[in-house]
């Protein structure tokens, strides 16, 4: 080989390292800069574009924004948002409009977090309200309405499960309640003070310990210790146990299983004369905390009644106060939605 071949082989190898080691460069830059976009979740990039691997660390991020939002006992107020539920007009706007049309319940907007489960829904949270948290989930897509029972409907309820474990892990009680529920008044004083796990239900039998009640999952409280953490663990775990089954009628298998009285967790069941629901409406609207379009499929069905019970809302509470102990208006609902065999 020629001196003068030699060399230009020598100037060819220089070039292409350079060029490899600016496209490196640059390469590393973008992706620092993607780093540092989705920790703060701007709205044109999500979380769940990431490859798991370079994704920001989650529980951080979960934990910053549960931080700012709970109260001075770490407890926060979480509900979960997808893209059919965000829209304006649409059910996110009827759950954070009763708690303005509350009593007393619009302080509790401070202490909520929405759990976004798609970009669509984290773009509209941040219009709607300060506390947005957007929920990876490799390989899924959550926009869509998840039909009652359908496979999109099993992976949200179970992730929800999963993600509500880690959200004790990090030491934070909290009330979780689904986006079709309402709130009219301030629940905490309702609730058992020496519990650690309390559910509304679809049917309530009249005692607060009796595990036959009907429970229903779209609204709990939940202190975080170790007992419900394990209990937590165990619930996601048993979907295996139960395979097609829903979180709820997983935990009505294993409401019974030796398991929840060897790790000595307390349970009880939330009377629907203060935690209402379409299966089970609250009759006095005096004693109502939250009502919820439970028994009823289909989101343009649920927004009909819901709207149905703000306008309820709205004509007893201009009534003088010796009209409200009367009782004289009473929901008017289920009216688009019928009493389905189902606990939606």
């Amino acid at each position: 080989m020629s001196p003068e071949i030699s060399r230009q082989i020598r100037h060819g190898a220089l070039i292409i390292t350079f060029v490899a080691l600016s496209a490196l460069l640059l390469y590393t830059a973008t992706y620092s800069h993607g780093r540092l976009s989705s920790a703060s979740f701007s709205s044109s990039f999500f979380p769940s574009d990431l490859n798991p691997s370079s994704a920001p660390d989650s529980s951080q991020e979960l934990e910053q924004i549960l931080k700012k939002a709970s109260t001075g006992n770490k407890t926060v107020i979480l509900t979960s948002l997808n893209d059919a539920w965000a829209s304006p007009g649409s059910i996110i706007d009827m759950f954070l409009k009763s708690f303005k049309l509350g009593d007393g319940t619009q302080k509790l907007l401070e202490h909520l977090v929405i759990v976004a489960l798609d970009q669509k829904a984290y773009n509209r949270c941040r219009i709607v309200h300060k506390y947005c948290y957007a929920l990876v989930t490799k390989d899924v897509d959550f926009q869509e309405e998840a039909l009652f029972m359908t496979p999109n409907y099993l992976k949200i309820v179970w992730r929800k499960i999963d993600f509500l474990r880690t959200v004790l892990e990090l030491g934070y009680t909290f009330v979780f309640s689904d986006g079709d529920i309402v709130w009219f008044r301030d629940p905490f004083p309702r609730f058992f003070p020496d519990v650690d796990f309390q559910i509304a239900c679809d049917h309530f039998l009249g005692r607060p310990d009796d595990m036959n009640n009907s429970p229903n999952s779209g609204f709990i409280y939940v202190k975080s210790n170790n007992r419900t953490i394990a209990f937590y663990k165990f619930w996601y775990s048993s979907r295996e146990t139960y395979p097609g089954l829903h979180d709820q009628d997983v935990l009505n298998k294993i409401k019974f299983d030796p398991f929840i009285s060897e790790i000595g967790m307390k349970i009880r069941f939330l009377d629907t004369a203060n935690f209402g629901g379409l299966c089970e409406p609250s009759r006095d609207l005096n004693l109502v905390c939250t009502m919820h379009v439970n028994c009823c499929i289909g989101m343009e069905r649920k927004l009909a009644d819901l709207k149905i019970i703000l306008q309820d809302w709205r004509a007893f509470t201009s009534l003088p106060s010796d009209l409200k102990n009367q009782s004289i208006i009473s929901w008017r609902v289920p009216h688009t939605c019928s009493l389905d065999p189902v606990h939606k």
